[in-house]
C-alpha cells in the first residue's frame, strides 16, 4: 500500500510545481523610448562623422555626436529616392508597390497597418511633428503636429488636432527647424510618462530645396570657398538617363528661388524666380535681415559679370553654401534633445536614430536632388545610440534600407509579433554582434518610378551588393547600366557591355529576377503610368508652387 501512495504524492507535487510555475509571471523586459529625427534630402557627405572634405569645412558636431555614443552606418540605402515614397516605406516596412505609394501624386493608405500603430498596441506614447508629406492626416500617433504639405521655412503652417478633435491649420512665426525641435522636446516634457515608453518622429523640413537658412546661418559659409566634385562637369557617356535629366546644378537652378539673386535681395536685375512664395512670407523685420546678408555678396557677384565654367562654378559654390547652411540648424537641434535627454536622465533608455529619407547630390556628375539609384542619392546617412546596448564608436558596414528601420524599432520595443508582414528585416542582431555585417544581406532592390515629373528623371529599377549594381531605366527608353564599385565609386564607366563582366552581368540579371519574385514585384509595374497617375502628380505639382515638387 505504501508504494502507490508514494506515486500518488510524487503526482500530486509535480502538479503543485506546475501551478506555481505557471502563476509565476514572466519578467517583463523594458521598452525603450526610441526617438527617430529624420532630415529631408540630407546627404552623407554632408555629415562630418562620415569624413568627406565639404563637411570638414562644414561640420555637424552634434548629430556626429551619435555616432560617438554608437554607431554609424557605411552602407545604409533607401528604396526609392523620393520624400512622399520613402516615408512611406519607413512607416510600412515594405517596398513602394507594396504599401500602395510609389510616386508623388498618388495616395496613401492611411488604414494601413504601421509602425506607430504596432507600438501602440503594445503601450507605446506615439507622436510626429514636422513633415509628413503623405495624404491626409497622420494615424497611429496620439499626438501630431504636422507641416502642411511640402512646409515653408519661414513661417510655416502647421496642422494638429485642437483640444474638441477638430484640425486646425495655424502660421507660426519663426524657423522651420527651429519650430519642430522646440515641438519635439516640449512633447517629450510634457507626455512623458514612467509607466509608458514613448516613441516620437521628429521630421526636419531642412535641406530640402529651396535651402533658406535661419537668419543666424544668412552668412555662415560666405567665406568659405568648397571644393566641387571631380564630377562636377561629367559628360555622362553611356548614361542615357543621366544626359536626360534636368537637375544639373549649373543649368537648372533658378536664379532666385535657389541661388537668392532676385531684386528683393540686392541684386539690380528681377531674376528668373518663378516661386515667389517662400520670400514673400518673410516679416519685414526678416526681409530686412535678408537684404543686409545677400546684398553685398549679390552686388558682387553682377559686378564679376562671370560666364561659362567660371558661372557655373559660381553656382556650385552658391548651392552648397546654401544647402550647407540650411543644415546648421538641424545640427542645432539635434545637439538641444540630446542636452536635454541627457540633462533628464532618458538618455539611458532611449534609442536615438538619425537618418535621411534619401541621399542627396552636392554637385556629383553636376547635380542636385535626387531620384537615381546611383550611390550620392541611393545611399543614406544612419546613425544611432542606446547606452549599453550599442556598442559606442561602431562602424557597420551591413547593408541595410530604409525598409529595415519598422522592424528594428519593432524588435527593440520586443514586439516582433507584428512585422511578420513586413519586407524588412530587423538589424538588431548586427548592432548587438550576432550577425557578422557581410552575412545580413548580400542584395539591395530600389525601384524609381515618379516620370514623367520635376526634373524628368527615367523610371529605373536595380539591385546592388557591396560592390555591384546592375540598373535598368525602363519606359521611356530601355537601357541598362552595371557598375563595379570597387574600380568605380563614382559609377562613371557604364560596364553593360564588357566582355569582361559578361559572367558577373549574367549573374546578376538571375539575381534580379529573383530579387523581384521575393519581394512580389509583378509586370504591372513596368506599365507606363496611367493618365490620371499623371494627372495627379501635375496636380500636386501645381498645389506645391510654394516650393518645387519633390
Amino acid at each position: 500500500m505504501i508504494r502507490p501512495l508514494f506515486y500518488i504524492l510524487i503526482i500530486f507535487l509535480l502538479i503543485s510545481c506546475k501551478n506555481e510555475k505557471d502563476n509565476v509571471k514572466e519578467p517583463v523586459v523594458e521598452r525603450p523610448n526610441i526617438i527617430f529625427i529624420m532630415a529631408d534630402d540630407h546627404a552623407v557627405n554632408a555629415i562630418s562623422a562620415y569624413g568627406s572634405e565639404i563637411s570638414k569645412l562644414a561640420p555637424t558636431p552634434n548629430i556626429d555626436r551619435i555616432a560617438d555614443n554608437g554607431v554609424i552606418f557605411s552602407r545604409s540605402y533607401c528604396t526609392n529616392s523620393l520624400c512622399g515614397p520613402s516615408r512611406a516605406v519607413i512607416l510600412t516596412g515594405k517596398h513602394s508597390h507594396i504599401n500602395g505609394f510609389r510616386q508623388n501624386g498618388e495616395k496613401f493608405d492611411n488604414d494601413q497597418p504601421t509602425l506607430p500603430k504596432m507600438l501602440q498596441e503594445v503601450g507605446y506614447q506615439t507622436a510626429i511633428v514636422g513633415k509628413w508629406h503623405l495624404d491626409g492626416v497622420p494615424q497611429g500617433f496620439n499626438y501630431w503636429d504636422i507641416l502642411k504639405d511640402q512646409g515653408h521655412y519661414y513661417n510655416p503652417e502647421f496642422i494638429h488636432l485642437t483640444d474638441s478633435n477638430k484640425i486646425d491649420t495655424i502660421v507660426e512665426e519663426g524657423y522651420a527647424t527651429d519650430l519642430v525641435t522646440e515641438k519635439a522636446i516640449r512633447w517629450i516634457k510634457n507626455n512623458k510618462n514612467e509607466d509608458k515608453p514613448f516613441y516620437l518622429m521628429v521630421h526636419h523640413k531642412a535641406p530640402h530645396r529651396n535651402w533658406m537658412p535661419a537668419p543666424r546661418h544668412l552668412n555662415k559659409y560666405d567665406s568659405v570657398q568648397f571644393p566641387l566634385p571631380d564630377t562636377y562637369f561629367n559628360l555622362h557617356e553611356k548614361q542615357q538617363a543621366a544626359k536626360e535629366q534636368q537637375q544639373t546644378v549649373y543649368k537648372d537652378t533658378y536664379e532666385g528661388h535657389d541661388l537668392k539673386l532676385s531684386k528683393a535681395y540686392g541684386s539690380t536685375e528681377l531674376a528668373n524666380n518663378p516661386w515667389t512664395n517662400d520670400f514673400d512670407r518673410l516679416t519685414p523685420e526678416q526681409k530686412e535681415t535678408w537684404d543686409k546678408a545677400y546684398l553685398p555678396k549679390n552686388n558682387a557677384f553682377y559686378k564679376a559679370d562671370l560666364h561659362g565654367k567660371e558661372l557655373a562654378k559660381w553656382k556650385g559654390q552658391r548651392y552648397l553654401q546654401e544647402y550647407l547652411a540650411s543644415i546648421a540648424s538641424i545640427d542645432e537641434g539635434v545637439g538641444k534633445i540630446l542636452d536635454y535627454l541627457k540633462e533628464t536622465g532618458l538618455d539611458k533608455n532611449t534609442l536615438i536614430i538619425y537618418t535621411s529619407d534619401q541621399g542627396f547630390y552636392m554637385g556629383e556628375k553636376g547635380w542636385f536632388d535626387k531620384r537615381f539609384m546611383y550611390e550620392e542619392s541611393f545611399r543614406t546617412p544612419l546613425l544611432m545610440q542606446f547606452p549599453d546596448h550599442i556598442k559606442s564608436g561602431t562602424t557597420i558596414s551591413a547593408l541595410v534600407q530604409n525598409l529595415d528601420f519598422a522592424p528594428t524599432m519593432l524588435d527593440f520595443a520586443n514586439a516582433n509579433e507584428y512585422n511578420k508582414e513586413m519586407q524588412g528585416i530587423s538589424f538588431r542582431p548586427v548592432l548587438e554582434g550576432k550577425v557578422n555585417d557581410d552575412d545580413f544581406r548580400d542584395v539591395m532592390y530600389y525601384h524609381y518610378y515618379d516620370f514623367p515629373a520635376f526634373h524628368m528623371v527615367k523610371k529605373h529599377y536595380g539591385i546592388s551588393t557591396k560592390r555591384y549594381k546592375l540598373m535598368h531605366f525602363y519606359d521611356d527608353i530601355d537601357a541598362w547600366e552595371f557598375y563595379d564599385l570597387e574600380t568605380d565609386p563614382n559609377e562613371l564607366t557604364n560596364l553593360i557591355d564588357s566582355k569582361d563582366y559578361a559572367s558577373i552581368i549574367e549573374t546578376m540579371r538571375v539575381k534580379l529576377d529573383s530579387v523581384q519574385k521575393a519581394y512580389g514585384v509583378t509586370k504591372k509595374e513596368f506599365e507606363r503610368a496611367s493618365k490620371e497617375s499623371v494627372d495627379n502628380a501635375y496636380k500636386h505639382f501645381k498645389r506645391l508652387r510654394g516650393t518645387p515638387m519633390e
